[in-house]
């Protein structure tokens, strides 16, 4: 049997290590060490080992002994007949309530006693609403407070101290983690987290303490908000429940309706315009109606080819900080008619050869592939 490693070598301190020093070190080396962190063969024996020093270094007089006479104190092990088995301590407190949430399904959550559930709701926007933001009003329908029972849910609003937990809301649950034993509080099932309970139930909200009530509901569109942007309204969500404490939030979600020609790219605005070849080959200006109510003006140049874009500086979407605005861009397309008629035909067969371009197809290939690379 191997000789026992000294317990300040295990926590790796000093012998004149001071409470705050044990437990730091105790604490880094636990989570380093915990087997459902490591998965090396040894981390359950170095695990019970950290834990084992901790135990004694912690307690003031079997540190006392142990720095007297080392593992081999008179009436032998500190823990009894039956040696080390895990202690009895509040791991929260040393490892941190974090450290046992990611087994046992996630972070911290606030407490259901003292505050309602939020309440998401989806409302559609014009794209011309980002532009010059301002405020909105809605109606809808949001759980409110039954007046009736005061939020409670009982008749008449009549409620008693709940017996489970004494009033509280919290109940200490004991449970094993390995070889640890942990004191929990936990939200109390029978009142629901409330501390209070009723006889009858009140016949409005059916026990519930919310009703379903038209309500009001305005706020400010920032100017360059994107879909998904979320607004939140604190305490206008979820009543709490049975009365006892604050509502939730009330969080707007805001989608971007699809506009007629215009896509968006950031603070940019992409369109197409279709051209026919007249237009291309001589130039021309279209106008068009604009977002911002100030009609766009778009200056085709000539010999403006299929595929070309246009830009138009600062006529796009506001930053969300307040600061410039975006470019529109504009991509020049051929708009080719779906029939031509029989004069249209017999023009384009004269003009043929005029307007396919100079030179042979494949020059005109090598000098367009040119063009587009320098």
């Amino acid at each position: 049997m191997s000789e026992k490693r000294d317990y300040y070598e295990i926590l790796d301190v000093s012998r004149d290590a001071s409470e705050k020093d044990l437990k730091k070190s105790f604490r880094s080396l636990a989570r380093k060490y915990h087997p459902d962190k490591n998965d090396s063969p040894d981390a359950d024996e170095k695990f019970k080992e950290i834990q084992e020093a901790y135990a004694v270094l912690s307690d003031p007089e079997k540190r006392r002994n142990y720095d007297r006479f080392g593992h081999n104190s008179p009436g032998g092990s500190p823990f009894g007949p039956g040696g080390f088995q895990g202690f009895d301590i509040n791991l929260e407190d040393i490892l941190g309530g974090d450290f046992f949430s990611s087994f046992f399904g996630g972070g911290r959550r606030r407490s259901a006693q003292n505050q309602g559930n939020d309440i998401l709701v989806r409302h559609e926007i014009p794209l011309k609403s980002i532009l010059i933001g301002g405020k909105v009003e809605i109606d809808i329908d949001l759980p409110i407070s039954c007046d009736d029972c005061n939020g409670t849910g009982a008749k008449d609003g009549v409620t008693s101290s709940c017996s489970d937990c004494n009033g509280s809301g919290q109940v200490r649950v004991r449970q094993q983690i390995g070889p640890f034993v942990q004191d929990s509080l936990r939200s109390c099932q029978t009142c629901q987290g409330s501390g209070r309970t009723y006889a009858v139930k009140c016949k409005t909200c059916s026990g519930s303490g919310s009703i379903t009530g038209a309500q009001t509901i305005r706020f400010e569109i920032p100017k360059g908000a994107q879909t998904g942007t979320r607004l939140r309204m604190r305490n206008k969500g979820q009543p709490a429940p049975f009365g006892r404490g604050v509502s939730g939030d009330l969080f707007i979600e805001l989608i971007i309706e699809e506009h007629s020609w215009f896509e968006r790219n950031g603070m940019d605005l992409i369109m197409s315009l279709p051209l026919g070849y007249s237009d291309l080959a001589l130039g021309t200006t279209i106008t068009l109606p604009h977002i911002d109510d100030k009609d766009l003006t778009i200056k085709i140049p000539p010999r403006t080819n299929s595929g070309d874009t246009i830009t138009i500086q600062s006529r796009g979407v506001p930053s969300s900080r307040g600061v410039g605005r975006g470019d529109v861009v504009i991509l020049c397309k051929l708009h080719m008619p779906k029939k031509f008629n029989k004069a249209t035909k017999k023009s384009l067969e004269s003009l043929r050869n005029e307007l396919s371009g100079e030179g042979e197809t494949l020059d005109r290939i090598i000098d367009d592939a040119e063009d587009r690379r320098r």
